[in-house]
This record gives C-alpha cells, sequence and structure tokens, in this order.
C-alpha cells in the first residue's frame, strides 16, 4: 500500500509541474480585472500548489523515504 500512495504523489507531484506553465496561453492577449489571463493561471496554480503541499505536508511527509540499515 506504501508503494501505491509513494506513486499516487509521484503523479500529482508531475502533474503540477507540467501544467505550472501555461502553454497554450502564451499567444493569448485575453485581460481579466486588469491582468492578463497566463498570471491569473499562475495566481491560481500557486494557490493549489500551496493547498497539495499542506495536503502532503500533513498525510504523507517522508513517504518514500526509507532507512538504510547500517550494516550494509
Amino acid at each position: 500500500m506504501r508503494h501505491v500512495r509513494t506513486a499516487g504523489w509521484a503523479v500529482v507531484a508531475f502533474a503540477l509541474m507540467a501544467l505550472a506553465v501555461p502553454w497554450f496561453l502564451w499567444d493569448s492577449s485575453l485581460v481579466a480585472a486588469g491582468l492578463p489571463v497566463w498570471l491569473w493561471w499562475h495566481i491560481g496554480w500557486m494557490g493549489l500548489a500551496s493547498v497539495v503541499f499542506a495536503v502532503f505536508a500533513r498525510t504523507a511527509w517522508g513517504l518514500g523515504i526509507e532507512e538504510v540499515p547500517a550494516d550494509g
């Protein structure tokens, strides 16, 4: 079960990284509330990443880190 949780958090981490840069909005000149839409994407994405990190820190901190026995 521990390996499944580790793999799940790895998928979440890679998804957060992959969608952090809004490539699909780079050619857009849309503006909302005085700021470019791509900037709003970053603001929202950093909010989402903060929430995900808080959940990770409370529930899975140290997952995938095992102690190596001293004898070798």
